[in-house]
């Protein structure tokens, strides 16, 4: 049986990458927005989906904040996706021919380095993979794209430079969801646990709710804060620990979340990504 994973963008983006990467063999399937790489899971089109949720250079993503507590799809697993930027061209092309850079913004502000090099204009894409397809639907040498070697395979176009991003670390994280849960043991030691909450409001409601953690020795890996929809004093925060709720230090620390809050949800429980601990 071949299975689907759902990711959003063109082919040949960082998170089909992502996708082959984490489940090789896999079928990809790619969706013009998060919202419907969600969609694609919740109606079987698709047994897992790849959303990215934060960069290593450019940040969070803030999408998932609003959409992963609604959507219904927990969290199984977490894949960190190194982002090796490639300038990318028709076959042929010369470097000192390229005269315009397309990419997405983010990857743009991540080329720094080459544009001034190069002497080039740097061009704002939808997408990097998208670049891509429109450097072949141009047919000119003038104008090269900054994507994946993926993109540049599945486009029939040649990478005339690899590496080119200006930051070796830059990584891409994504969740892994599906309609199903499927948490690890409690005995496991490397697993997180993803949950959003809101605090009371009243004066030192965070405080005493993020006291529970390191009362209780739980490392927190990732705390966000974004504000509720449809008001601007409600702030609801997005946290990643390391631990499982059915082991005892988070299930102290959980409980003392839920004295200090008024809404609380937990989005998943997943093996930790080996690429947490290298080495």
């Amino acid at each position: 049986m071949t299975h689907t994973i759902a990711f959003q963008g063109r082919p040949g983006a960082y998170s089909d990458l992502a996708c082959r990467t984490a489940r090789p063999g896999w079928k990809t399937l790619p969706c013009p927005s998060f919202q419907a790489a969600i969609d694609a899971v919740r109606e079987g089109r698709a047994t897992l989906g790849m959303l990215a949720c934060e960069n290593s250079l450019a940040g969070r993503v803030p999408e998932i904040h609003a959409l992963l507590p609604e959507a219904g799809l927990p969290i199984i697993g977490e894949h960190f996706q190194r982002v090796e930027h490639c300038l990318i061209a028709l076959p042929g092309t010369r470097i000192e021919e390229v005269k315009r850079v397309h990419t997405h913004p983010v990857a743009l502000g991540q080329i720094r380095n080459l544009i001034r090099e190069l002497g080039v204009e740097a061009c704002s894409a939808f997408d990097t993979a998208g670049a891509a397809e429109m450097v072949v639907k141009w047919q000119s040498r003038e104008d090269a794209a900054i994507a994946s070697s993926l993109a540049a395979e599945l486009n029939g176009l040649e990478v005339l430079r690899a590496n080119v991003e200006d930051a070796a670390h830059n990584t891409t994280r994504f969740y892994l969801v599906a309609r199903q849960a499927a948490w690890p043991s409690p005995q496991d030691e490397r697993v997180i646990t993803t949950l959003v909450f809101r605090v009371l409001n009243r004066a030192g409601a965070l405080y005493e709710a993020l006291g529970g953690f390191a009362a209780n020795g739980v490392n927190m890996t990732r705390l966000e804060s974004y504000m509720s929809p449809g008001t601007l004093t409600a702030t609801g925060f997005l946290l990643d620990v390391e631990g499982h709720p059915e082991q005892e230090a988070l299930g102290r620390a959980l409980a003392v979340l839920r004295e200090c809050s008024e809404k609380i949800a937990i989005l998943g429980v997943y093996p930790a990504s080996p690429s947490r601990y290298p080495g």
